[in-house]
């Protein structure tokens, strides 16, 4: 078994308290550069997608009609999904942000952010703090790892109340069931959700349908940041 003295263990230490330094510095950045971005939606989904895939070409369909509505788009800020997202915002000349991750393999920031609305970010844990904060809703196409994460932080948020409520849209029915299917006959039967937990979102297939839920919601409440 490896030990740790006492001097490396001071040095751990000290270089977790720098550590808050660099992480208040990126919710610093994160604040002056997004607060003035105006109203915006998330879309999330793979990085692995290339640009001839069915869920590439319907979010970037997804962002070009939000675009259109006068909505600004953000995402992960790299390839795939993220890509098309950029992409379709920048066709309609709608607001472009990325916000991206620095990653050992991927990624790099892809061609279609807008030069003044690209943030890079160490953690992920401020990265999320941002697409919440300055999103009014998220739309969700096929992804994996990541992709869930930010969608279960989400809804986590919106169902214990930390954030006012607002439009979660999964894109991909046939994608989507096999999770909708274990939580409502694992989570749910087991008394692990409420029974109105799974009101907080909603799944489509169109584009023509993501962009009408998020229509939809902001006809019933006024359209707003979430600051």
């Amino acid at each position: 078994m490896k030990t740790v003295n006492s001097k490396t263990w001071n040095e751990i230490k000290t270089n977790d308290s720098w550590a808050i330094f660099k992480i208040m510095s990126e919710f610093v950045e994160g604040y002056e550069r997004l607060s003035r971005i105006g109203p915006c939606v998330s879309i999330f989904g793979s990085a692995r997608l290339k640009e001839n895939h069915q869920w590439y070409l319907k979010a970037q369909e997804i962002a070009e009609r939000l675009g259109e509505l006068g909505y600004g788009i953000i995402s992960g800020g790299g390839p795939g999904i993220m890509e098309a997202a950029n992409r379709g915002a920048k066709k309609v000349n709608s607001p472009s942000v990325g916000l991206n991750i620095e990653l050992e393999h991927e990624q790099s920031p892809n061609g279609f952010i807008d030069t003044d609305k690209s943030v890079d970010f160490d953690y992920f844990f401020v990265r999320k703090v941002m697409f919440v904060k300055y999103s009014q809703g998220f739309v969700v196409m096929p992804g994996g790892f990541g992709t869930l994460d930010e969608l279960f932080e989400a809804l986590t948020l919106i169902q214990t109340k930390k954030i006012d409520k607002f439009p979660v849209v999964l894109v991909g029915k046939e994608y989507w069931f096999g999770l909708i299917d274990w939580i409502t006959n694992t989570l749910m039967k087991n008394g692990l959700i409420g029974n109105d937990d799974l009101g907080i979102l909603s799944i489509v297939d169109s584009p023509e349908e993501a962009v009408k839920e998020i229509n939809d919601f902001y006809e019933k409440y006024l359209l707003k940041p979430n600051f």
